[in-house]
């Protein structure tokens, strides 16, 4: 694929960059249809990227003028089946006006750069089953994993079941 003459650069997100993904993470859930879910705030962010244990990374394509316009949130997950870790992309998100520069592309590419790289054997994500960017996905090589369920535990489920476990005798050497 051969990339627009002002191609965007990729780069690990700064923290100055944090008021920009922030606001293009509310932008991502006006457009998937959730504003009223989403409650990340800059301070948030700016612990889980850049607090003294971070499990949180990002990356955040800027135009020519070094502008963010798109950025990709991510954390290590682990295959016991691999016996490696792999990535987990939390967000990936390239705003309207910068779509078709090649933003989106280059985070992934830079992503699967730093699975190979580490030896990493998956990059894995989520996307919502109306999302026009499946056309995208499949043109890179990225393949559904439609025989896989998610399921999320929140809210009052999650501390229901969290009483539970103090509720539970435990063992010493457990």
């Amino acid at each position: 694929m051969s990339l627009p003459a002002q191609a965007p650069t990729i780069r690990p997100a700064r923290p100055e960059d944090v008021p920009a993904v922030v606001a293009m993470v509310h932008e991502l859930a006006d457009y998937e249809r959730a504003p009223e879910q989403c409650h990340l705030t800059e301070e948030q962010l700016t612990a889980a990227l850049f607090g003294p244990a971070p499990a949180l990374f990002g990356h955040v394509a800027v135009d020519p003028a070094g502008q963010p316009i798109g950025f990709a949130l991510w954390f290590l997950n682990f295959s016991t089946w691999e016996g490696v870790h792999g990535v987990y992309l939390e967000d990936l998100y390239v705003r309207p006006a910068a779509r078709g520069t090649g933003a989106g592309r280059l985070l992934l590419a830079t992503l699967a750069a730093i699975c190979v790289e580490r030896g990493y054997r998956r990059l894995e994500w989520w996307m919502l089953n109306w999302n026009p960017a499946a056309r995208f996905y499949a043109a890179i090589g990225a393949a559904p994993m439609d025989e896989w369920v998610p399921y999320r535990l929140a809210g009052t489920a999650l501390h229901d079941l969290a009483a539970q476990a103090t509720a539970a005798p435990t063992r010493p050497d457990a």
